[in-house]
This record gives structure tokens, sequence and C-alpha cells, in this order.
């Protein structure tokens, strides 16, 4: 699609508009465009995300023109307007993917995937690390399920440094300090909660209540196991995201606390080089 930002440099105010196709009749969606555009509004993205539904990316200059377009489509029995709103994460998501991610219902910082949706992961967290925010992100998943690797994708995706303070990653890592230069609020710092929980290692736990406090992106794998034995809370957490091989799979943590840490189960990851 056309990049509608060097034609109209003007129209930089970003919305995420969504609507129901009620009547799905042929040149709907070019009759939609053309009404956006005389209105002066430019359509960035767009795509189908739900059976019945279509999700954009717009620009315009003026927002009151998004107003406007809301109010006629009010007269306009083929459409039903659901949402518009500035566009958050999980909206550039669903208009690149072409689908929502799942969300828990009750608790709205849980995000639930399966491993046929890494690909969906990685652009998530790496959005996440590219937002100016810090961070703090939990991810449960049983072992050999793609934590690890779409942490570090994600970074890649994301052009971030990502550090591990522990890891059974190759070899069990527990930091227990950092060089002058691995201090930068722009790094992406991973943390094994079932490692760094189970340790005796003081000076290891000391830098990791360091790092807690540090402003920058932190990602925890097994936070439940991390918060029992560090003190902290899953309010603590920005997000918690659940990854599994399918829909039905129980994340359970018996063999954590067997202490498997020290078996390698992310080795899979390195298969492929």
């Amino acid at each position: 699609m056309m990049d509608t930002d060097d034609m109209h440099p003007e129209r930089n105010i970003e919305q995420y508009l969504e609507y129901e196709n009620v009547i799905n009749r042929p040149g709907l969606l070019g009759d939609i465009s053309s009404l956006l555009g005389n209105l002066g509004i430019s359509i960035n993205t767009i795509n189908g995300v739900e059976k019945t539904r279509r999700g954009l990316i717009v620009r315009t200059d003026n927002i009151d023109k998004l107003r406007r377009f809301v109010y006629i489509s009010q007269y306009v029995e083929d459409i039903n307007i659901i949402k518009v709103r500035k566009p958050q994460v999980r909206d550039r998501l669903a208009v690149r993917h072409g689908r929502f991610i799942k969300r828990d219902e009750e608790d709205k910082k849980i995000f639930r995937f399966t491993r046929d949706e890494i690909g969906i992961l990685v652009d998530f967290l790496g959005e996440l690390f590219m937002e100016k925010k810090h961070r703090l992100i939990g991810i449960r998943g049983m072992p050999r399920v793609g934590k690890t690797e779409s942490i570090v994708a994600a970074s890649v995706t994301a052009k971030k440094k990502w550090l591990f303070l522990s890891s059974t990653l190759i070899k069990q890592t527990q930091r227990t300090s950092l060089l002058k230069g691995e201090y930068d609020d722009s790094n992406v710092y991973i943390i094994d909660g079932a490692v760094t929980a189970n340790t005796t290692n003081r000076d290891h736990k000391n830098l990791i209540r360091e790092m807690m406090n540090y402003p920058a992106v932190k990602v925890v794998e097994h936070p439940d196991l991390f918060i029992d034995d560090m003190k902290y809370t899953m309010d603590d957490f920005d997000f918690i995201i659940e990854l599994r091989e399918h829909e039905d799979q129980k994340i359970t943590y018996e063999k954590h606390k067997k202490k498997h840490w020290f078996e390698n189960e992310d080795m899979d990851f390195f298969s492929g080089f």
C-alpha cells in the first residue's frame, strides 16, 4: 500500500478505526475509502480483523474530520462503527496479522499465545520494547515452548541489545554484577525466575533487586516462582504473557520445584545454527 505520509505530511494525527460490515455488499470497501478520502482522511493500513469486521490505521490533520465520518456513518446502514481511538499495540497487531491477540477477560494485562502464534508474540513484544517506557513483563510457559527465543527475536526486531541476568540457555547463568557499559536504559534485561528464585547466591539476588529498580525493560520468565522468593507481586508487572503448545495445555511448576533448571530447557533455540 502507498505510504500516505509522503503525500500528505500534514496528516499527522493517527487513529485506529474499526467497523463491522452489517451488509457486506460488493464495492462497500471502495465506498468507505472514497468517503474517508473526501473528508481528508488517509488510510495507512487496512485488514479484516474478524469475520465481519475491518480495522484501519488512518491519518488526518484534524480529528473533527474523523468525527464527521463517524457522524455520517450513522446514516449508512451497511456499516457499524465499533472503535475510534489512538492506536494501541493490540490494534496495530490486529491490522498487521488480521486477528486480535487473546486477552484475559478479567485481568486485562494477561495475553495468551500458542506455539503457532510465536510470530505474533514476537511482534507484540517488539512493539512493547520499542515504546519509550520502562516495562516489567512476565512470561509463563512450560519448558521448550519458545519463551526465550521469543524474547530474543523481539529484541532483534526492536533493535535492542539483550542481556541475560539469569538463564539456563547453553549453561546456567547467574550474573552477580554488570560492567559499566551494560547499564543502558535501552537494553532488554532477561531474568529466569526459576533460576533466580532457587539460587542461594546473595550477590546475584542483590543484582536482580538493583535491576528491578533500574529504569529499563525487564522480562521475567516464570514470574510466579520469581515473586514468591523475591517479594514482588503480580501487580508489579505491566504485562503477563502465557505461551502454550496448544490452548488446553496447563502451565505447572512441579518440574521447576524439583530443580530441573540445571537442565537446559531451551537448547532447541540454537538447533538451526
